[in-house]
């Protein structure tokens, strides 16, 4: 595992590839259209619910491209896929990635039109990592970018990421969890997530637990049993949640005295902010006032801010299926485009998605106290007085370069880059739209056949 955590799951798994990227590859080997090319990874357009990205993905794309070589199975494998000449079968058998790469650092808010990645290599080897690598990206820049709205609605209070069971496959979970601490949650229920990366792990109980004994008090105290000496958090909603509230209650210097503290209740259904409010008056007047509330059931930034500003007195949120789906917004409309080859700028003309052309630098001006206040993106070679490029070497020559940020490095970046957005830019509603300004010289009309 690497420093920031570096998931095996399918990673190394070349054939997670289209089909296209191979043909096209076949196309370059056999013209000899073997030159530089620089391609960039970005953004065209922010959904409408939300106001900045969170870039997140990197490590696991570094790990891919790192570790890139094609096995004589998986070349045995494509040569049944497709009709692929003697020629591109070797290339692909014989392909490493020897590339550059500079990329936004993970944590980094980012908007539309800005490139997160820049590959330069052999054409066809910055073609054919085309697939996978906007996979990586695009899926942890997703979930982070929703998960840090959550994180602001709670306003301090602690998020555990609750959603694997309802995540689409076990990579997508797992690297969902990696996405959701990045930006801010405080650990996940995945236990696969925390063996990985390190990340806290936290559970309750089921429902299940609780109808498989005869009676509820007997359900808390055969918990508290298996679990000696540690600080338990019971489901309560299972039948009545106050009536298991006050069983609670009577049954807790039982539990002290066997060493076991009931540290929170979780309430998983019914209105949340109501039951918040019966369960803490039960558990104030019984003497249980550190115990605390968590609850879960279809949480998302919305729900939370709500229940927050009903004065609910919940103290963490569990929220699952529609952070780690990102339900409100599940794509971007991420893509993958050629600027440069053989040391010419290259561009689309395409309709509602013209590209700017050439390598690009991301520059971003803050004001004395750190604020936002503007982002240029202009060409590789320019430079903006005062500003912070945001992208920089991560691999030369095909090997990853500096020292690997730590998820503990990149959870601070997060918080630094939500002290420094506008409020608009904070708030869940729509911002008016934040746009990078594109260079003079990155907008100069290039020649039409290049």
């Amino acid at each position: 595992m690497s420093a920031s955590g570096g998931v095996s799951v399918g990673i190394g798994d070349h054939l997670l590839v289209d089909l296209y990227e191979l043909t096209m590859l076949q196309g370059y080997v056999e013209s000899g259209m073997v030159g530089p090319a620089s391609f960039e990874l970005f953004v065209r357009r922010l959904p409408g619910t939300r106001n900045f990205l969170i870039a997140a993905g990197l490590e696991q794309a570094l790990e891919f491209l790192d570790g890139f070589a094609l096995s004589e199975v998986e070349v045995a494998r494509l040569a049944l896929v497709h009709r692929f000449s003697s020629q591109a079968l070797q290339t692909m058998r014989d392909l490493r990635f020897s590339g550059d790469v500079d990329a936004v650092p993970e944590g980094t808010v980012v908007f539309a039109n800005e490139p997160l990645i820049s590959v330069t290599a052999p054409l066809p080897e910055g073609q054919i990592v085309e697939t996978r690598l906007t996979n990586l990206v695009h899926f942890q820049s997703l979930v982070a970018s929703k998960a840090v709205r959550a994180v602001l609605a709670a306003a301090g209070k602690p998020l555990v990421d609750f959603g694997l069971r309802r995540a689409h496959g076990g990579e997508a979970g797992t690297l969902a969890a990696r996405a959701m601490y990045l930006a801010g949650f405080g650990g996940t229920s995945n236990v696969r997530a925390g063996s990985e990366f390190g990340i806290p792990v936290f559970g309750t109980m089921a429902h299940s637990f609780v109808q498989a004994h005869d009676d509820e008090r007997q359900a808390f105290l055969d918990f508290a049993i298996a679990n000696p000496g540690q600080e338990i958090t019971l489901l309560i909603d299972t039948y009545d949640t106050e009536a298991a509230t006050t069983q609670l209650v009577a049954l807790a210097p039982e539990l002290a005295a066997r060493g076991s503290k009931v540290a929170a209740v979780r309430i998983d259904s019914g209105d949340l902010g109501m039951h918040a409010r019966r369960v803490r008056r039960i558990l104030d007047e019984g003497g249980l006032r550190d115990t605390r509330i968590i609850v879960s059931s279809g949480l998302d930034e919305h729900e939370i801010a709500s229940l927050l500003a009903s004065g609910a007195p919940v103290d963490g949120f569990a929220p699952g299926t529609k952070v780690i789906t990102s339900a409100d917004a599940p794509y971007l409309d991420c893509a993958y485009k050629l600027v440069e080859y053989a040391g010419r700028p290259r561009l689309k003309r395409s309709e509602g998605k013209e590209t700017w052309p050439g390598r690009k630098q991301v520059w971003r001006v803050r004001d004395a106290r750190g604020v936002l206040v503007a982002d240029h993106v202009t060409r590789a070679d320019e430079r903006v007085e005062g500003a912070e490029p945001l992208l920089v070497p991560v691999m030369r020559g095909g090997r990853p370069v500096g020292p690997r940020p730590s998820l503990e490095d990149i959870r601070a970046r997060v918080t630094r880059e939500l002290a420094g957005l506008p409020a608009a830019l904070r708030a869940l509603g729509p911002a008016p739209p934040f746009s990078p300004q594109p260079s003079d010289a990155l907008v100069a009309e290039p020649p039409r056949k290049i």
